[in-house]
Parts: C-alpha cells; sequence; structure tokens
C-alpha cells in the first residue's frame, strides 16, 4: 500500500524519485506524485490519477528540476483516486509539502478546528489535514519545520510515515513514522540521503539504511549527520544497517511479469531458504532460534500463528507441521481478528508471527499484544529489518529475496520450507520424531528445489488446461490433511489476479453446502496426491463427478484412478506426505497465472490490492 520516496543531495531528484516510484509499484496503488524544490525556490508538484507513466506523461516538459523532492503513489483510503486527492499535499500558503503513509484517524475534528481558524482543504484526504495542521503550528508558535511536525504528532491519532519539505528552508526534509515503515538511505559521507517505505527503490544507491521506529522524527540534511528525536524531543542515536539485495531480483530477466518470474525462481528461492540450515551431509538442521531459546521453546504449551492471507494459509501447514511432530497444540488466527478479541495469551505461550513484507499492520499489531502479555515472539519474515523482524525476540528470515508480484507465489513456499524445518528440528529435539523419520524428511527436502523444476517443465501443459477456466465464473477448490490448505491458496491466487469467484474447502465438507453449486458449468480443482486421505478424497472427486462437474487434479505421477475420472490431471513427483504443500501448490500458482494472462489483466498489480498492507 502506498509509497514514498525522498532525496536530498547533489543530483537531480526527478530520476531518482521517479525510478523509486516504479520500483515500489508492486505494493499497489491508483495515483501518484511529485513535489521538487529547484534552485530558485520554487515549489513545483505534479499529481496524477493512475500510473507513474501518467504522471511522467504529465510532467514532460514542466520543470523538474532541483535536487530535494518527495514522491508518492496512493492507494486510496480517505478520498476517491483523483489527482486532486494524490500526493504530495500542500499546506495553504504552498510553502509546504508532505507525503503520507497511513491513517489520521482523529482527522475529521483536526480538520473542523482548522476551518474555524480560516483553513480551507482541496481534498478529501487526511493527510492534507496534517500539512495544514503542520502549517499552523509553525505560524502560531513559530516554530522550525522539525519542531512543528513534533508538536503536531502528538496532536494527532493513527499511524503514519510522513517526509514534509518546506520552500522557505529547501536544505532539509523531515520524516517521521508510527506503525508504518519508513527506511533512511545514507549516501556517501552523509552527502545525500534518501528515503522510501522500503529499501528496494533506494538499495541501487546506498547499502547504509536506518529504520525508524515508532514515534521518532528525523532531519535529514546535505552534509550533516541524521537527527533523530523521539515525540518527547529526547535524542535517539540512529542505528545504521546495510543491507544485501540482489539488484537481478528487481528485474524481470526476460519473463513477462514478475510473477512468473518468481514462480520460477523458487527452485532457486528454497535451497536459499535452507542453505546453511539443512546440512544433508551430516543429516541435521541448524537454526540458531531454536538453539538460543530452546528451553523455552521445548517447555512451550501451545503454540499461535498469526498472519493474514496467504502467509495464513502457511500457517495453517505448520500447524499440522508442529502438531504431528512435535504434539504441541497449535492455534491459528487472523491477526485482524486475534488483536481485537481480548486473546488468552499465557507466558508459556510463543506467538509466531508471518509476514512477507514484515509490515502487515494487523500482524505487527497482534505481534506486539502478544510480548505484552509476555510471550515469545517469533517472527517469519522475508523482509530483513522490518518492524516485525525488530518486534521479534526471535525468529527465521525465509529468504526468498524481494517478491515484486502482488500475489505470492515464493514467499509462500519459503514460508512453508522455514515451518517444516521448525516443526521438523523442534520436533526431533523433543524426541518426538526417530531419527530414522528425521533423516528421511531431511534427505527428501533437499531433493524439493528440484521436484519443483520437473513440475515447472510441464508448463505449458499447465497452460493449455488452465484455457478450461478463462470463462469460468465461479471455481471450487478441493484438498485434504496438508493439502487443504494449499486449496486455500490456489483459490485465493485465482481471485487475486483472474477476479474469478473462487473458494477453497476441505473436500470433505464439500457435502455439507458446497456440492449444491455443482453443475456442467463448475470447474472443480483438486489437490489430491497419493498420500493422506487418498481413497477418501477419491470419493469427493466421484461425487463431483456424479453432478457432472469438470474436474481438474492435481495428482502424484503414475496415478491412474483420478486420470480415469477428472476430466484434466496435472502430476506432480512423489514426496512425502508433509511436503507435498511444496509441489502441488506450484501448478495453481501457474493456473492462476496463466488464467489472468489469457484474460488479458495486469498480474503483477491486480485491481485493489496492495503488496504490502500497512493500514487496517
Amino acid at each position: 500500500m502506498c509509497g514514498i520516496v525522498g532525496y536530498i543531495g547533489y543530483r537531480e531528484a526527478y530520476p531518482i524519485l521517479i525510478k523509486g516510484l516504479k520500483r515500489l509499484e508492486y505494493r499497489g496503488y491508483d495515483s501518484a506524485g511529485v513535489a521538487i524544490i529547484n534552485k530558485e525556490e520554487e515549489l513545483n508538484v505534479i499529481k496524477e490519477k493512475g500510473k507513474v507513466s501518467n504522471l511522467e506523461a504529465m510532467a514532460a516538459g514542466r520543470d523538474t528540476s532541483g535536487s530535494i523532492g518527495i514522491a508518492h503513489t496512493r492507494w486510496a483510503t480517505h478520498g476517491e483516486p483523483s489527482a486532486a486527492n494524490a500526493h504530495p499535499h500542500s499546506s495553504q500558503s504552498g510553502r509546504l509539502v508532505l507525503v503520507h503513509n497511513g491513517i489520521i484517524e482523529n482527522y475529521s475534528n483536526i480538520k473542523e478546528y482548522l476551518k474555524g481558524e480560516g483553513f480551507t482543504f482541496c481534498s478529501s484526504t487526511d493527510t492534507e489535514v496534517l500539512v495544514q495542521l503542520i502549517e499552523h503550528i509553525q505560524n502560531m508558535l513559530g516554530k522550525d519545520l522539525e519542531g512543528a511536525v513534533i508538536t503536531a504528532l502528538q496532536r494527532v491519532t493513527g499511524a503514519y510515515a510522513i517526509a514534509v519539505m518546506d520552500r522557505q528552508n529547501p536544505e532539509k526534509i523531515v520524516v517521521a513514522r508510527k506503525s508504518s515503515p519508513l527506511v533512511i538511505g545514507i549516501g556517501e559521507e552523509n552527502k545525500e540521503f534518501f528515503l522510501a517505505s522500503d529499501a528496494l527503490p533506494i538499495v541501487e544507491y546506498t547499502k547504509q539504511m536506518v529504520y525508524l521506529n515508532d514515534n521518532e522524527v528525523a532531519l535529514l540534511r546535505v552534509g550533516k549527520d541524521i537527527e533523530v528525536r523521539n515525540l518527547d524531543n529526547d535524542d535517539v542515536n540512529p542505528v545504521i544497517k546495510e543491507v544485501d539485495i540482489n539488484l537481478e531480483n528487481l528485474e524481470k530477466g526476460g519473463y513477462d511479469h514478475f510473477m512468473l518470474k518468481e514462480i520460477y525462481d523458487q527452485p532457486r528461492c528454497i535451497a536459499d531458504c535452507m542453505r546453511g540450515r539443512l546440512l544433508q551431509n551430516e543429516h541435521n538442521i541448524v537454526l540458531s532460534a531454536i538453539r538460543q531459546h530452546r528451553k523455552k521453546l521445548l517447555r512451550t504449551q501451545r503454540f499461535i500463528i498469526i498472519a493474514c492471507g496467504t502467509s495464513w494459509h502457511a500457517g495453517l501447514i505448520g500447524k499440522q507441521l508442529i502438531e504431528q511432530w512435535c504434539g504441541i497444540p497449535v492455534d491459528v488466527e487472523y491477526a485482524s481478528e486475534f488483536r481485537y478479541r481480548n486473546p488468552v495469551i499465557l507466558p508459556n505461550d510463543v506467538v509466531i508471527a508471518i509476514s512477507q513484507s514484515g509490515e502487515t499492520a494487523d500482524t505487527l499489531a497482534a505481534f506486539e499484544l502478544a510480548k505484552e502479555h509476555g510471550a515469545l515472539c517469533f517472527g517469519i519474515v522475508n523482509s530483513v529489518g522490518s518492524s516485525i523482524a525488530r518486534a521479534s525476540d526471535t525468529g527465521i528470515y525465509i529468504h526468498v529475496g524481494p517478491e515484486i508480484g502482488v500475489a505470492s507465489t515464493k514467499a509462500f513456499t519459503g514460508q512453508v520450507s522455514v515451518l517444516t524445518l521448525f516443526a521438523l528440528t523442534l520436533g526431533h529435539e523433543l524426541g518426538a520424531v526417530s531419527q530414522q523419520d528425521y533423516e528421511a524428511h531431511i534427505d527428501e527436502l533437499a531433493e524439493i528445489p528440484g521436484k519443483i523444476e520437473r513440475i515447472l517443465e510441464h508448463n505449458e501443459e499447465i497452460k493449455s488446461i488452465s484455457r478450461t477456466l478463462t470463462f469460468a465464473r465461479n471455481a471450487l477448490y478441493m484438498g485434504r490433511g496438508f493439502n487443504y490448505p494449499v486449496a486455500l491458496e490456489g483459490a485465493l491466487k485465482l481471485k487475486e489476479i483472474s477476479y474469478i469467484h473462487a473458494e477453497g474447502y476441505p473436500a470433505a465438507e464439500m457435502k455439507h453446502g458446497p456440492i449444491a453449486l455443482v453443475d456442467e458449468d463448475m470447474p472443480v480443482i483438486f489437490v489430491a496426491p497419493n498420500h493422506q486421505l487418498y481413497k477418501k478424497i477419491i470419493s469427493n472427486i466421484q461425487e463431483v463427478k456424479a453432478r457432472n462437474g469438470m474436474i481438474i487434479a492435481i495428482v502424484t505421477e503414475g496415478d491412474e484412478t483420478v486420470k480415469d475420472i477428472a476430466e484434466y490431471t496435472i502430476e506432480i513427483p512423489a514426496t512425502l506426505p508433509a511436503l507435498t504443500p511444496l509441489l502441488t501448490v506450484i501448478p495453481l500458482q501457474l493456473m492462476a497465472y496463466h488464467v489472468a494472462v489469457e484474460k488479458g489483466l495486469n498480474v503483477d498489480q491486480p485491481r485493489n490490492l496492495a503488496k504490502s498492507v500497512t493500514v487496517e
């Protein structure tokens, strides 16, 4: 959701800002804008509805010179998508300009107050209210920009990451955050500074980053060290971290879409995820998180997994893995519900937060709630230095590289891989997994990347089968055991990028309602490898066949039983039951992708969706 980019230094700002906005397009947005102060101290603001390319077209021929600027991609929360509601927003006098991610919850009260003070408004946004408030405080109290920002933020309620410029003081940018990510990049010898919602737009310029914490305000000036204060006006020493992001992951690399590239990246990504952890030659798994918190983990009486969307589906698989191998009960919760339910959290609980971005607002808030109750907070994230990573007592990075496509693919398999390593290792430590089973699963995990490659070799066959879904209005996805969550994930992928209504169900639950929908126009996709409850799912397939439903089935190589029933089958290599989700999900990802392409849709940026959901 919403993206911020900023620059102050010796280079021309506009090319850096535009390139940065393009790097942030994966987050989802509906309008974009830039604001730059030129050498004559003139503030030029350009905004447009739609894509960054629309903004570029509008900026052509206009003055975009200057070495200080901020830019934004907006995902509408307050007010419809329009140029007027796009960021950056200017104050009434035109002196200040501001970009903002998040939501100011008490903006309406502040707006009424400012109207009484003679302020007028050009947009429907909460952001314009904030920039007007900062200017009002400057005028009333005579504060400098950073002081006015701190005073204003002391009066607002909500979430924000902001960057503010003052046309009368063009040598500085003031930034602040609360519950919305913001990172500052430091150029060589402080000659320039970059800022963004995450490291991706600025990592090609510097790997030295400062991640602001909640309630912190930073002053950026060329040739000066970063100055950071909290909202109590206390000085804070910024911590500089070096990030390691491969720029090749930010390009399509010859693929038509990032999503397809990321599907094909999965063999390498899973190998990277397991590298240094899965020691096949030694038949051992080494996880520092378990070593460091062994006593706490071994005596825990319950795990609580909190997540949203695709990460929640990974959590459902994690539940089965932990319960099977460790014998410890696991609750899997939607973070958005968990945080508001006054949940029972005990000091001996371990709370696992799963998030690709590490910035999911609901998951972060639920995690902080768990920390308040004294639980061990265990993070499973992809983005190094993210808010959830920093809030964790311990955890595991999935290390699959930046995921640009909005519909998650490699992050899901990375999360499932990490959960598998974790559950298997902990079960072995507890003595619940025998040495023989432990070694067998280690050997098979090492084979998973190669088996995914074998599935990808059948992409053209899967593409052909996918065409049968192109004109469907609804679809059902069915699975059992470890593959029930895979059915949920397959349905979500189809919904996200093809806009076809799809629902995932445990196959046995079909008789409790969904079977009423089955007819010759209803495609039903069964995830039916030759493992858990195989004979039971055959019966479920027969029930759909008896009602003329069109059946597409994911089956184990050599399966003849399902082939005799289903219209279409897609084969996966044989593996151990607990590892099947890492294989069965691949054809479902490809099917969703090919359906969306066939329909001519924007695969990487589906409508209304955002990659990093940083507001409720």
